[in-house]
């Protein structure tokens, strides 16, 4: 049974109290590169970037793919939905936010490090996470989180994100 958390109006609150975090910390002395991770981390990047590209402009935007840097990807039950990565800016000696929907284990976070050295070596790399619910497997923690949901291992999150799903709302059920 699937009971929702986070309304459109929560997420839309949640990203903007991110936003604020973000400026307070980094301000606008330095090249700033949003990173959002394929699927639902690229449109939470875009509007982050869109946000910020109207107040300075230092600020890039990019995508990135992880599937096959995952430990798991070739045991994955369905078949993987491979996507291209763009980052088209040279994020050398950049600070770079990685944002992702849902922290998890941590393993997709390890596979985005792993994809973006490809890329270049930026000045700072932090990650930004809708939804942390816990249960690391590996020492990753996100610096932004939009929500902190403890969640039992058999429930699953679900981020439904307008511009990828036609909906949008963050909901949990059991898997």
């Amino acid at each position: 049974m699937e009971r929702i958390l986070f309304s459109e109006a929560e997420i839309a609150r949640m990203l903007k109290r991110l936003e604020s975090e973000i400026e307070e910390r980094r301000g606008d002395v330095e090249q700033l590169v949003f990173i959002g991770i394929q699927r639902r981390g690229v449109h939470l990047a875009k509007r982050l970037y869109k946000s910020f590209s109207q107040k300075q402009e230092n600020v890039a935007l990019g995508e990135l793919d992880i599937t096959f840097y995952r430990d798991d990807w070739s045991t994955l039950a369905v078949q993987p939905q491979i996507s291209a990565s763009n980052i088209s800016c040279d994020i050398s000696n950049a600070s770079v936010i990685l944002v992702d929907d849902v922290l998890y284990s941590g393993r997709t976070i390890r596979a985005a490090l792993e994809a973006l050295s490809d890329f270049g070596r930026p000045k700072r790399i932090e990650l930004l996470a809708l939804i942390d619910r816990g249960h690391r497997e590996l020492p990753i923690q996100a610096d932004y989180i939009g929500r902190a949901v403890p969640t039992a291992k058999k429930e699953h999150i679900n981020v439904y994100i307008q511009e990828q799903d036609g909906k949008e709302y963050i909901s949990v059920e059991n898997e």
